[in-house]
């Protein structure tokens, strides 16, 4: 896609999920594409991550938190988790979608983010109170896009449907996130194995 065609899809993404969703999902990318897009989105994520955390204190946080590489697998985990939480949830209330269509609608979405967030880094350093407030409009702008979306690629009848699959599919990655910080080691969370 050329700039100018992801400038406008990026904008009619916040205007107009839907249609946007369509467009996205009418590209017919490869499920191999997609899944190294997602691993991608995860990498710069990590790195806009690693670039905050030299501005903000972030002593408070746990010591996986505050780790680059830790930070991308939690990422990585939490996306893919995201994905096949979204997909199973919504065929277990009736959904009809495709795996790949999800994939490329929440790649996208991520990507979005991610340029989000480097955005609000910047003006986080400039305008700290201004910054907090860009964070809460992008935060409900991102799960306003995400219900239209899971909606519109599992082909549910409402959006209280795409809320449904949301409230389920958190509940599935909760727990998987929690295996996962068990698989990065308890030892990386500053907790002692002899507790």
């Amino acid at each position: 896609m050329q700039q100018d065609a992801l400038k406008d899809l990026a904008l009619e993404t916040l205007q107009s999920p839907r249609s946007a969703a369509q467009k996205i999902m009418n590209l017919f990318l490869g499920r191999d594409v997609l899944w190294t897009a997602l691993i991608l989105v995860a990498v710069l994520n990590s790195i806009i991550f690693a670039v905050s955390i030299l501005t903000e204190d972030v002593s408070q946080l746990p010591s996986f938190m505050r780790n680059p590489i830790s930070f991308f697998f939690i990422i990585a985990g939490v996306q893919v988790m995201s994905v096949h939480g979204f997909y199973w949830a919504g065929r277990a209330i009736g959904g009809q979608g495709d795996l790949g269509e999800l994939l490329s609608l929440l790649v996208w979405l991520q990507a979005l983010q991610m340029a989000a967030q480097a955005v609000l880094l910047v003006v986080t350093m400039v305008a700290p109170t201004i910054g907090q407030l860009l964070s809460l409009g992008i935060s409900g702008m991102a799960l306003w896009i995400t219900v239209n979306f899971i909606t519109e690629a599992l082909r549910l009848p409402t959006l209280l449907h795409g809320v449904g699959v949301i409230v389920l599919a958190a509940i599935g990655v909760a727990f998987g996130l929690m295996m996962l910080i068990g698989l990065i080691g308890m030892g990386a969370m500053g907790i002692s194995p002899n507790v």
